[in-house]
């Protein structure tokens, strides 16, 4: 009955639905002060990494070839001083930290051609994603099919996804794969222009080299930058070797195929799809491939697209912060894919890509005009940031929030933070495991329970939040890991 007694408790100091772990952040802005921080549960910070730039995105933790906090690294996308091309997000630079502080890598992607932005994404080999602006001129695309450029940069801004291979030990770095949106570009104006020439709603694969606004007509500074895609996330899949990306400006999420040579990716042919860097998917704005109007658009300045992790509910499902979809709210969006069994996507005759209706969402009067983004944790949960306001917050399946932090400095924004549980930390040692058997189940309860009361002594797989401690909340987040 005791046993019983202090769960009840432990359950009402912290909430039995909150998913144990440690949240990770970088607070950008006027009055940031250049930190990436690693908060417990209770708001205490667990650990912290200055940097001397700010944040371009959010920042990400990789576990090591070892388990353990001291073998854990932080990758920190970042700006740069001078940036060669720059608007809302631009970055330049990806760093890499140990643990205690200590800056063992950094890359640059900031020069005539390139220019790093907003996010990136690490590969499970330690490899990093980069989205880059891909500086083209005028007579580039009015050779290729472009109607105008129409901006007094006289440039338009293409886009690149580099890999880079991060070298630790001598501190270069090596671009082992790229993809260019350059080369799956479509226009119907005639076949005297070097793009493909066709009926646009023939070729979802392909990106409308006359679709959008040079800027984003409306924007700030949109006479003055030459974006015309604004891409703002990217995630990897690593079971289906793909990529997803956000497109701000074009209301619009693209899957491309990782598993392309360089070369491949350049073509239309090759990789698992068998269609090289072409689209796999698109979703969100199907009047962008003339299958649609503006009545068909779900998408408006959408960020934070990511996978649901396989052993996760919802795996293989899509997560995404849908900044304007209504009026005056944002929200958190999942919806199901059709890919089939080869790791494609189905489309129907003339229709646009499904699904047609969304599976689950999050809107309960909440707003972010930038950034900002959605995380499925391992118990169902989901994590939101609303970037505006640097507020981080948990919530159920049944939309009850359960956890919310909120950053205490004005000011400042969040742009997207994550939640890495208590075992992504863990030692050889199965975490929760107290008596060793190799499984985790209630007779470690109460072993744990036994360790808070003295009666045996500390075991370090018995510490579920890593803090030196084993009391009442390790309890809890042991027997959420049993259920």
């Amino acid at each position: 009955m005791f046993y019983l007694y202090v769960l009840i408790f432990c359950s009402f100091l912290i909430g039995q639905d909150v998913y144990g772990g440690y949240t990770l952040f970088s607070p950008g802005g006027m009055s940031s002060d250049n930190l990436s921080y690693l908060v417990d549960v209770d708001g205490t910070v667990y650990n912290s990494w200055r940097h001397e730039s700010g944040p371009a995105s959010m920042p990400y933790l990789y576990p090591g070839e070892e388990p353990g906090f001291e073998n854990t690294l932080l990758y920190y996308p970042c700006k740069v001083n001078n940036p060669s091309m720059s608007t809302g997000g631009v970055g330049g630079k990806v760093e890499i930290y140990n643990w205690e502080g200590d800056k063992l890598w950094e890359f640059e992607l900031s020069d005539n051609t390139y220019q790093h932005h907003h996010d990136i994404d690490v590969l499970p080999n330690g490899n990093i994603l980069m989205i880059a602006w891909e500086r083209k001129y005028a007579s580039d695309w009015e050779s290729m099919g472009r109607n105008s450029v129409n901006n007094s940069l006289n440039q338009m801004w293409s886009t690149a996804i580099l890999e880079i291979e991060p070298n630790l030990v001598t501190g270069e770095a090596e671009i082992v794969w790229e993809w260019h949106l350059w080369d799956h570009l479509i226009q119907d104006r005639g076949s005297n222009y070097n793009a493909f020439y066709g009926e646009i709603s023939d070729h979802p694969e392909l990106m409308d080299i006359n679709c959008g606004n040079v800027g984003a007509s409306g924007s700030p500074g949109s006479q003055s930058n030459g974006d015309w895609m604004h891409f703002n996330a990217i995630d990897y899949n690593s079971y289906l070797d793909q990529i997803v990306l956000s497109s701000r400006f074009q209301n619009e999420i693209y899957i491309i195929d990782h598993s392309t040579t360089t070369e491949e990716a350049a073509t239309h042919s090759g990789g698992n799809s068998g269609m090289g860097g072409d689209f796999l998917y698109r979703w969100g704005n199907p009047q962008n491939y003339g299958r649609g109007d503006s009545s068909n658009r779900i998408l408006l300045g959408q960020h934070g697209v990511n996978w649901i992790e396989e052993d996760y509910p919802g795996r293989g499902n899509l997560l995404i912060f849908n900044n304007e979809h209504s009026l005056n709210s944002s929200a958190v969006i999942e919806i199901i894919t059709p890919v089939n069994q080869n790791g494609n996507y189905d489309i129907i005759d003339d229709n646009p890509f499904g699904p047609f209706e969304i599976y689950w969402q999050y809107e309960d009067d909440f707003f972010a005009g930038r950034q900002s983004g959605a995380f499925r944790l391992i118990n169902g949960n989901t994590l939101i940031t609303e970037a505006d306001n640097s507020l981080i917050f948990e919530v159920t399946e049944q939309g009850q929030v359960v956890w919310e932090y909120e950053f205490p400095e004005q000011n400042v924004m969040i742009a997207r933070a994550d939640k890495y549980g208590y075992d992504f930390f863990s030692t050889s040692q199965i975490l929760g495991d107290v008596n060793g058997d190799e499984f985790v189940n209630v007779i470690d309860v109460i072993c744990t329970v036994n360790v808070v009361l003295g009666i045996d002594s500390f075991v370090e797989s018995a510490d579920i939040n890593s803090d030196g401690n084993v009391n009442v909340v390790d309890v809890v987040y042991l027997v959420d890991i049993i259920l």
